[in-house]
């Protein structure tokens, strides 16, 4: 498990009843390749981000698959139509099964 991975989300505090607004999430994680070698020589466990996902009160808004060439700090921005009030459920997947969530209300105005 990456114990560095911090997600971070900006989500609008408040929106329009249909209206599209626009999300930034970031994962702070070293998204290790599994080829270095550590101090005395020993491979270092392949651990990226493999996956993102966010829901808006469960219904699929994003679902992303990314690959061993991803950056360090998987960061995304996308938009999102907002139809009633609820909760933006965001989930980054790692390869070595541990999995980070994060959790955004949206009201609407």
């Amino acid at each position: 498990m990456a114990k560095d991975a911090k997600p971070r989300v900006k989500v609008p505090k408040s929106a329009a009843a249909g209206e599209v607004v626009t999300i930034k999430a970031l994962i702070s994680h070293t998204m290790e390749s599994g080829q270095r070698k550590d101090a005395d020589g020993n491979v270092i466990p392949r651990s990226i981000i493999n996956r993102f996902t966010c829901d808006l009160n469960g219904v699929n808004v994003i679902d992303v698959t990314l690959e061993p060439a991803i950056s360090t700090n998987p960061y995304f921005e996308f938009d999102a139509k907002v139809d009633a009030a609820g909760e933006f459920k965001f989930t980054w997947y790692d390869d070595d099964g541990s999995v980070y969530e994060d959790t955004k209300p949206i009201a609407i105005a």
